[in-house]
């Protein structure tokens, strides 16, 4: 017997308050991710310092370029504004950075579980925009409606 998967395209959301949890959805990781951009620039010469460390090139600037694709893209994911832009940006910041930064295998044992801890943290979020590039076409509740769609 062969199993076969069949898929609908997306048009809605439907069901009992799903715009409405998708807003909060939005609006938890939108401001958690630009929370995060903020602290690049909050501490910037830290994090530079661990760029460095980590082998990032233009450390200074990776921090403060990353910091600025947090920031930009968590507000426009809590906004729904220009939502593919937004979701593929951090989806390309968190392929790059997760496995650079947070390179758990190849860190002495006292670092490793922190490292760990912050790679599966990170993987947890790209979970989070690879799941809105999939709905990124599809109009978003409670949006400013903007976007390069």
């Amino acid at each position: 017997m062969i199993f076969a998967i069949e898929t609908a395209a997306l048009q809605t959301f439907d069901g009992a308050f799903a715009d409405e949890l998708f807003l909060v959805a939005r609006i938890l990781f939108g401001g958690v991710i630009a929370f995060i951009g903020l602290n690049h620039f909050l501490n910037l010469e830290e994090m530079a310092g661990y760029a460095e460390y980590k082998g990032a090139p233009a450390p200074t600037l990776s921090v403060g370029a990353s910091g600025v694709v947090l920031v930009l893209g968590g507000l426009a994911v809590a906004l729904g504004a220009f939502p593919t832009l937004a979701a593929g940006a951090l989806a390309g910041f968190l392929v790059v950075a997760t496995p650079m930064m947070h390179d758990f295998w190849a860190v002495p044992e006292d670092q490793r579980q922190d490292e760990l801890n912050s790679f599966l943290k990170n993987v947890g979020l790209l979970g989070m925009t690879v799941l809105l590039l999939a709905v990124s076409t599809v109009e978003w509740p409670y949006a400013v409606g903007v976007g390069l769609v």
